[in-house]
Parts: C-alpha cells; structure tokens; sequence
C-alpha cells in the first residue's frame, strides 16, 4: 500500500510539473487541459490515500463527510440536468432574443428527457444485436463528447486565471454586434470598460499607454462597422483619439485577430505585447485563433450575466469541437468498428459457444 501511495505522489509531481512547464509555455492548448486533470486527480486520491494511510480517525470522518456532501450534490445536479437547462431555457428566453444560439440549452435539455425514450421504443422495434450495437456505439461517443466538455471546462476555467502583464502595447477589443444598426449593447460596453480600465491601470503604475484597437466589421443590418461604433463609444468614455483604431474589415473571431495583427505588424513596434478583451466565456476560443494566425496575446474576460453562461459556453463548445472534426471523424470511425466488434463477440460468442 506505501508503495501504491508513493507512486501515486510521483505520479502527480511528475504531471503537475509537466502541465506548469507546458502552460508556462502556451496557454491556449486544448491538451493542457488533461495533463491538468492528470494532476489534479491523481493529487485527489494520493491526498485521499495519505488520509486513510494516517488512520486518524476525526480526519478520515470529516474528509469522508465532505466527499459525500460533493458526491451528493454532484449526484442531484445530474438528475435534475434536464430541468436546470429548461429553466435556464426559460430565462433565456425572456431576457434575449429569440435566436437558434440561445436556444441551445432548451434543445440540451428536451434531448436528455427525450433520449431514454426513444431509446427503449428502438429496443421494442429492433433486433437484438442492432439495438446492443446502436447502445454501445452511443453510449462511447456520448462518453467521447462528456470528455472533450469537460476538458474545455478545466481549459476555460483556468484561463480566466490569466493576469497580463502591465507592459501592453496593443488591447484589441473584439467587436459582437451593434443594437438598432449603430448602438453599442451593454456586452459589448462591458468589453470596451474592461479594455479601458486594464489600460488605465497600466498607465496609472508602469507610465505606458497602449493603444486600443476595436475590432469589428459592419453587418448587413448595421449601418457602421462595430470597430468604428466602438471606437466612438470609447472616446465618450475618454479615451484619446490617438490611443484608438478601428479594425472596420472583420465578420468572424478568426478576421478580428487577422486584421488586428495586421494593424500591429504595420504600426509596429517589431515585437509588440499585445492582449485581446473579449466576454469571459469566450476568452478561450479567441485565443486558439490568435494562435491560429500568430498572434502572440493572451485573452482578458469581460463580465458575463450568469444566466446567459450556459448558452454561451455550450455554444462555444460546438465551435470549438468542429474545429478538430477530422479527428472525430477518425475517432468516430474508430468507435463504430469496436462497436462492430464488441457485437460480434456478444451475439457469436457468449451467445454461441
């Protein structure tokens, strides 16, 4: 058992150490997310391990209380996901508009009420080997996708921990849509504020100004580009002109980043230090783009209204899923033929010796 436990501690050294080193190096990695986890639950059983190892009976009772109250809780979240997301559903709905985005844990939820179902109406009307096949192929993708979420969640919920440092050159505040053709909503005014205020700071404590770029393109029922909206939200706030740019070019996340570092690399300096200033929810996926086009920044979140979370990180999620849909596809495939497989040994072997 002492040697179990000892192999455990170096287990999760040996892991921390290499997700410290690899997020010290670049944090916009999707993988650090499971050399974390690899740390993090290994650290939970040696801890758990050293207890029970320690015999000391009050400590043991009062950890095992806690463990249960989690569990607990863990368990009642999961029994009621269904309900949760169509209340969620509700607020929604009634707070914001009407889109197919916003409707994401409306569909989550009807899905997990729906599913058990269907599934037991499909065990009545198909053959046996079917059904076993459609069962285990659907329960490892389901299994697949719970993994990935939860590895996006370690990788989102770490990132908010990003504190940039107070020598930036360039903040670029992305752009998320006007109200009424040419009005700044309150999301993207709480972009903006987070932009200013980090710019601010730096200003009050190092003496460096930087310089604000705010990135968006006009759409078709906009009657200017959201760069150049935000920009003159920005001056009324009282930032100077000669600190703000409008990037007027892009429609996607991926185009704010591109046209962005094609302002710095044009204004310079050669090796500028540069943020971006998004809504908290999506700092992550922002950042994998400016890694796609390489920029080197590193994200800062805007407040987020909590009932609007779930929508948006589930919608963040898909996006960043079909980003890496080649590898599902293999994955996928993978899947099918171990189903295929895992069937043909239950219906010709366990059944048919």
């Amino acid at each position: 058992m002492g040697y179990l436990l000892g192999s455990l501690w170096g287990f999760a050294v040996v892991t921390g150490l290499i997700f410290g080193w690899r997020y010290q190096q670049e944090k916009r990695r999707l993988s650090n997310g499971i050399w974390f986890n690899l740390f993090f639950w290994s650290t939970l059983a040696a801890i758990g391990g050293s207890i029970l190892m320690s015999h000391n009976r009050k400590l043991i009772l009062i950890v095992g209380v806690l463990f249960v109250l989690v569990a607990g809780v863990i368990v009642i979240f999961y029994l009621l996901q269904a309900v949760l997301l169509l209340w969620n559903a509700v607020i929604v709905w009634h707070r914001e508009s009407h889109s197919l985005a916003n409707l994401l844990t409306l569909f989550l939820g009807l899905a997990f009420m729906i599913a058990p179902i269907f599934s037991r109406w499909l065990a009545t009307i198909l053959p046996q080997a079917l059904n076993f096949w459609i069962d285990t192929l659907g329960t490892m993708l389901l299994l697949y996708v719970v993994i990935w979420f939860y590895n996006y969640l370690t990788m989102l919920a770490l990132y908010q921990f990003n504190r940039p440092k107070l020598n930036q050159d360039y903040i670029i505040v992305l752009g998320s849509g006007l109200l009424n053709g040419d009005e700044v909503p309150p999301l993207l005014q709480q972009r903006i504020q987070r932009g200013l205020t980090f710019q601010r700071k730096q200003q009050a404590k190092t003496g460096k100004l930087a310089t604000l770029i705010f990135s968006g393109g006009q759409g078709p029922d906009e009657a200017l580009p959201e760069g150049e909206a935000m920009r003159r939200f920005a001056l009324t706030q009282g930032l100077a002109p000669a600190q703000a740019i409008a990037e007027p070019k892009s429609r996607t996340t991926l185009e704010n980043m591109r046209f962005s570092k094609q302002i710095i690399d044009q204004r310079g300096p050669q090796l500028a230090h540069t943020i971006f200033v998004t809504n908290n929810y999506h700092t992550f996926r922002a950042g994998l783009y400016a890694r796609q086009v390489g920029l080197k920044a590193d994200g800062l979140g805007a407040h987020t209204a909590h009932f609007f979370l779930p929508n948006a990180v589930l919608r963040e999620y898909i996006a960043i899923f079909v980003q890496y849909k080649k590898w599902h596809l293999i994955i996928g495939g993978l899947f099918v033929l171990l189903a295929c497989l895992q069937t043909w040994l239950q219906f010709n072997v366990v059944l048919h010796p």
